[in-house]
Parts: structure tokens; C-alpha cells; sequence
């Protein structure tokens, strides 16, 4: 084992918020005597974008608080002190680089324009003898072992499938070990609370799907759980299509949003679960949906700025409409189509909506109503509980007919609700209001 260097590291936590599998808390505790974490609930993110939306609402807020008051316990029992504020982290993370003689800082590597943009402008207030390490970790499939050059990256996701299936192997997981109890330090930092947020408190709605906490620990738990416990995992192919209920999917994909589960530890999960119980379409399903999720992200490496730009990577030319009374209708589930609004007020009433709505209802938003997609994509950001800026962006683009789609589908929303809601169990949940 390497020598460590005798001085101070700071990990900088971002879409990253786990203590297994995460390679900057490993470089950090491997490489430095001394390790201190922080995070920011950075101010910018709770601010309106330019559609009028608050970039993140209530649902994801509310599961963030969940998620570091997990982070600061597991870190906790490393003996790592997470310091959290809110505020910008370019307004802070100079500071503590003085108070603490931090001599690098550790994070996860980003690549989208506000995530660089921050990058920057702590750059700048950094002194060059502090070194700025950040690492790509929320892959299944680790950039360094697909490409050299991102350009390469199919614009069709069957080419690329079936490549990396043939030829890449999926990195093992990386353990951080405990480091000594003199590595704690004093810690006046409080986590904030929805209202210093500008919320006010609220419960999770009774018929949510997805009813489940914040945080590494509630999210190993689910992964425990849908694999080892319900054994679930093997009918997912035939229920993945569900709309009710919390168990008709994995539901990982908020915890994987944050970074609070990576990839690779759902995959390698899978392959001890297929060791012991036997490998199926449904096993191998989840894993194909992972792939799906590292495409979206080799897609944004590729095309850059173009995933948010209303051609999208097509250049296509469409005429699109920003009627906001339109919006709304759409927004408050008051279209013409009882299967779009029944999915709209499960998603305006849980930050929740199963893959097989999403789809509909952004197909009848850009195919339907003509609606600039990028209002809804701005919307789903606001709202959903596991946003992800670049699954996001392209299932969006994707729907649109301005991103990876080679037959620009639309979407026949009441034969989706015939085959996927055929006794109205679904619509009848959220479209028939009840006296208590």
C-alpha cells in the first residue's frame, strides 16, 4: 500500500452521495492522512429557471435532506466529518481549503454547462498548490474502458448495446476502509431544513409509488429487498410496465440519480443474485435498462450543449408552441386524454411517475400539442424525484423526434391505457376524487 501523503483532502460531494463504490471518498481516505467531506445545497438549484420553474421542487428537496442526513451518518461511522452549508461552493470551498491547509480536493466529474461552470468558478478562487482531482463514477461502464474520443459514440443505442456487452468489462466496486477516530473534527454545520429551503413541510401522498426515504441506506435496502427478499426481480420484464404500486419496478432510479447507489453495485448485486437464483430475461433486463442510462450520458459527452437545444442533436426544424394556458392544462391533468391526466396528477402529487406514463405523456405534449419540449423537460426537472440531467434530456429529445430515435414514434395514449390500463385500476386511483 502507498505511502499517505501527511496532509488534509476534501471531498466534495455532488451527484456522488454514498460511501460504497465512490471513487473520490476512496482516493481521498487512500492517498491523505486527514479527509473532511462537504456538501452544498447550492442556492442556484432552488431558484426559477427561464420556463418559471423552480429547478428543484419539493419532492427532490425533501428526498436530498433525506439523502445527507444518511451521507453524514455513514460517513460518521468512517470517522469522516461531513460539513454542510447553504450556500454556493464557490463562495466556500476556498475558505475551508485555508482553514483545514487542504492541498485536493476530490469529486465526481461533470460535464454539463451549469456543473463546469461551477467548476470554474471555484478554480478561481482556488490557490495553485491546491490540486482539483475529479473522477467520472456514475457509469456502469467507466468512460476510460469505452473511449478515447466521445465522438465515436453511436447515435443508434443497439450499436453501442451490443458493443460494449462484447468487448468491456464492468470495474469491480470500490470498499473505503474506516480511518482513525483523530480524523473527526468539530462540526457547527447544520443540514437545512425544507423551510430554509422555501418549503414547507409536507407528507408523502398515501397512494405514491414511490413511498421509500433518502439515502445509501434506504437505497441498499430496496436493492436487498427487490433481489434477495421478494425475489421480484425475476418477473420484472412482465410487471416493468406497471403504473401501480410500489413494486411493479425496481424504483432505483432516484437513489441512482443522487448517486446514492451506483451502477455497479445494482450490476454486480444482479450477478450474485443470477449465481444463486438463476439468470433470466428479467435479470438481464435491468441490467440492458443500466445501459440504457450510461447511453443517455455517452449521448451528453458527445453532442455537449446540443442535448438542451430545442433541434436537439438532430438539428430538426419543428414548429413547436409555448402556450402557457396549454401548459397548464397539461401540467394540472386537465388535457382531453383521462390517461395523460391521471399520470400528470400522480406526478404533480408525488414527484413520481412510472416509465410507461412518462412516455405517453411527453409524447402527447410534443406529438399531441405541439408544445416546445423543452418546457416539459424543464417541468419533469423541477418535479421528478430521480432527475437526471441527461436521461432526462434525452428521453425527452428521444420522444421529440430531435434525439436518438430513428422512426420519431408517436404515442397512441388511449391504446397504451387499453393495453397498460385495461380495467382503469390506474386511472381510477388518481382521476376519482374521493370524499375523505
Amino acid at each position: 500500500m502507498q505511502e499517505k501523503q501527511n496532509n488534509t483532502s476534501l471531498i466534495w460531494f455532488r451527484n456522488n452521495l454514498r460511501t460504497l463504490d465512490n471513487i473520490a471518498l476512496n482516493n481521498a481516505a487512500e492517498k491523505h492522512r486527514k479527509v473532511i467531506a462537504v456538501y452544498f445545497f447550492d442556492p442556484k438549484f432552488f431558484k426559477e429557471d427561464a420556463f418559471g420553474f423552480q429547478k428543484t421542487a419539493k419532492f427532490r428537496a425533501k428526498f436530498l435532506i433525506e439523502t445527507i442526513t444518511d451521507l453524514k451518518r455513514n460517513l460518521a461511522t468512517l470517522n469522516i466529518t461531513l460539513l454542510t452549508y447553504f450556500d454556493a461552493p464557490e463562495n466556500k470551498i476556498s475558505f475551508l481549503c485555508d482553514e483545514f491547509s487542504v492541498d485536493a480536493i476530490y469529486t465526481q466529474r461533470e460535464w454539463t454547462r451549469e456543473e463546469l461552470d461551477t467548476n470554474e468558478l471555484i478554480k478561481k478562487t482556488l490557490s495553485d498548490d491546491v490540486k482539483f482531482i475529479d473522477d467520472y463514477d456514475q457509469f456502469l461502464y467507466h468512460p476510460e474502458t469505452v473511449s478515447k474520443n466521445f465522438s465515436n459514440i453511436p447515435d443508434v443505442f443497439t450499436q453501442f448495446r451490443k458493443k460494449l456487452e462484447k468487448y468491456v468489462e464492468i470495474q469491480e466496486e470500490v470498499y473505503t476502509s474506516k480511518l482513525a477516530s483523530s480524523n473527526i473534527i468539530e462540526n457547527n454545520t447544520v443540514i437545512p431544513s425544507l423551510s430554509t429551503l422555501g418549503f414547507e413541510d409536507f407528507e408523502m401522498h398515501p397512494k405514491s409509488a414511490f413511498p421509500f426515504l433518502g439515502g445509501e441506506s434506504e437505497a441498499l435496502k430496496r436493492l436487498n429487498y427487490y433481489l434477495f427478499e421478494s425475489k421480484k426481480v425475476g418477473f420484472y420484464k412482465e410487471t416493468r410496465n406497471g403504473l401501480v404500486g410500489r413494486d411493479y419496478s425496481t424504483k432505483f432510479s432516484p437513489w441512482l440519480a443522487n448517486g446514492s447507489l451506483s451502477a455497479k453495485t445494482i450490476y454486480w448485486k444482479m450477478k450474485a443474485y443470477e449465481k444463486e437464483f438463476g439468470a433470466n430475461d428479467s435479470t438481464y433486463w435491468v441490467i440492458f435498462e443500466l445501459i440504457w442510462r450510461d447511453y443517455f450520458k455517452y449521448i451528453s459527452l458527445k453532442h455537449d450543449a446540443k442535448i438542451f437545444k430545442i433541434g436537439g442533436i438532430l438539428h430538426k426544424k419543428y414548429h413547436w408552441n409555448t402556450d402557457k394556458k396549454i401548459v397548464q392544462q397539461w401540467i394540472n391533468g386537465e388535457t382531453k386524454d383521462d390517461f395523460v391526466n391521471a399520470n400528470m396528477i400522480e406526478f404533480k402529487e408525488t414527484g413520481w411517475m412510472s416509465n410507461r406514463g412518462r412516455q405517453n405523456v411527453a409524447s402527447y405534449f410534443a406529438k399531441e400539442l405541439l408544445l416546445d419540449w423543452r418546457i416539459g423537460a424543464a417541468y419533469f426537472e423541477s418535479m421528478l424525484l430521480d432527475y437526471d440531467v441527461h436521461s432526462n434530456y434525452g428521453n425527452w429529445m428521444y420522444v421529440a423526434g430531435v434525439g436518438n430515435d430513428p422512426r420519431d414514434r408517436k404515442f397512441n395514449t388511449q391504446f397504451q391505457a387499453e393495453r397498460y390500463d385495461a380495467a382503469y385500476k390506474f386511472r381510477k386511483l388518481w382521476l376519482v376524487k374521493t370524499l375523505f
